[in-house]
């Protein structure tokens, strides 16, 4: 059985999974790591039909005996009832599309499934939860829709107001059962600075507090899946799926320590490649130029979802792998916003495919790597999100009009519920205790 232990804990004291799920944040501020990470047997999701078959023959590792594995494979086929497709665009480039969740963004793989498992564990306790969740842009759409109408649990989502694109703010403020948006005058840092703040508050102690960001281990192992099954899907496109590079967009860094444990389960993975916006503190501290924590300033970027700069997730990588390991196994850059709208526009003339400006920063990233090193081996970049999300950025990129899509369509006639804050943890206590 598989226990965590938080990254500040010297005694490495362990928890199992559902308390590690249910608490989010450890007691003393860490993040929850597992004390070992199974190695998982190729065949497992090599030979897997479907993404939710290679997700129980994969979890099921990790997660009993906590859940029975008929639960564990009912919650994943209800969780992850959508595609996930691995599109060529040259002999050995590729994207895997992550966005055909119903609010078109990678978070719906982690929060649909957290959600569940959650609500697997509540019920059987008899207890509940609140919900606390920073989000940039898309991770709190995702876990607003995928928790809203759970018995046992109530989601608070928190943004930076005027910092997320006009859609973004639709799918965080429709009004869905047991779901409260708060619009921070402030930026995302602001956001995550008031959600660890309440975490470890003595007024709001008495609260059943948990977490859905990325900070959540119960994010991190539904986000691996979708590595394996990348590479499963490339033996469809005649390749050996024994080397391969993976780019990904990067923010707060949980999209990449999913990969991270893909890779210790054993993917081999010869390369991560760490595609930043303009905020730069993972490529400047594997390049070197910084010291670990040394975090700058929240830059807002059209890539809205990744403006992040003091990503939590660095202190996870950096006790599971110690900064050596992640400066040769990580290539990171910084891509402007300027190029990342060429990008979008070079992708577009040359392969007819249309990529959102988060998938956008990932393929000018690639671009970058290949003409430095000269590695050809085939590399996968993570499509986050779907173009239509982000109708400013195709028509600057491209001059044409974004693609439109049903689920986004439908939003705006729907009925809105958000309350206005100050960035203070004082402004969110008594939203909470009101």
């Amino acid at each position: 059985m598989i226990h965590y232990y938080s990254t500040r804990d010297p005694h490495k004291t362990p928890v199992r999974f559902e308390d590690a799920l249910l608490k989010g944040l450890a007691p003393d501020g860490g993040l929850y790591v597992p004390d070992t990470v199974p190695t998982v047997d190729p065949a497992n999701w090599l030979n897997a039909r479907s993404l939710p078959e290679l997700a129980a023959g994969v979890l099921r590792r990790w997660l009993e005996p906590e859940i029975p594995l008929s639960t564990l494979e009912a919650i994943l086929h209800d969780a992850l009832d959508f595609p996930c497709p691995l599109v060529r665009l040259s002999d050995d480039l590729f994207v895997l599309e992550l966005f055909h969740g119903p609010t078109l963004s990678f978070k719906d793989f982690a929060a649909r499934t957290m959600a569940r498992l959650m609500q697997h564990f509540l019920r059987e306790r008899g207890e509940r939860r609140i919900i606390l969740v920073a989000t940039s842009g898309d991770t709190g759409s995702a876990v607003a829709d995928g928790f809203a109408g759970q018995d046992n649990i109530e989601v608070v989502l928190l943004y930076p107001l005027g910092k997320v694109s006009d859609v973004q703010e639709r799918q965080l403020i429709v009004r869905r059962p047991g779901v409260r948006a708060l619009a921070v005058k402030g930026s995302f840092d602001d956001c995550q600075r008031m959600v660890k703040e309440a975490f470890v508050d003595g007024e709001l102690a008495h609260l059943p507090l948990s977490s859905a960001n990325s900070i959540n281990i119960g994010r991190l192992l539904p986000q691996a899946l979708y590595y394996l099954w990348a590479v499963r899907q490339l033996a469809q496109h005649g390749l050996e799926p024994k080397r391969v590079n993976f780019c990904v967009p990067s923010g707060n860094l949980g999209n990449l320590t999913g990969g991270v444990l893909a890779a210790l389960m054993g993917q081999p993975v010869h390369r991560f490649l760490a595609a930043h916006n303009a905020n730069h503190f993972f490529p400047d501290f594997l390049a070197g130029k910084v010291e670990a924590y040394e975090f700058h300033p929240t830059i807002a970027t059209v890539s809205n979802a990744m403006d992040v700069g003091s990503p939590s997730n660095f202190e996870r990588l950096l006790h599971l792998l110690g900064p050596e390991r992640m400066r040769a196994w990580f290539w990171g850059t910084t891509v402007s916003d300027e190029a990342t709208l060429e990008r979008m526009r070079q992708t577009h003339q040359a392969y007819g495919y249309l990529a959102c400006p988060h998938t956008s920063v990932g393929l000018e990233a690639q671009a970058r790597y290949r003409a430095e090193t000269g590695d050809r081996t085939p590399l996968i970049t993570l499509a986050c999100a779907h173009p239509a999300k982000f109708p400013e950025a195709v028509s600057s990129a491209l001059g044409i009009a974004a693609p439109k899509e049903g689920v986004l369509e439908a939003l705006w006639k729907r009925e809105t519920q958000v309350i206005t804050i100050e960035p203070s943890l004082q402004a969110l206590r008594q939203v909470l205790l009101g």
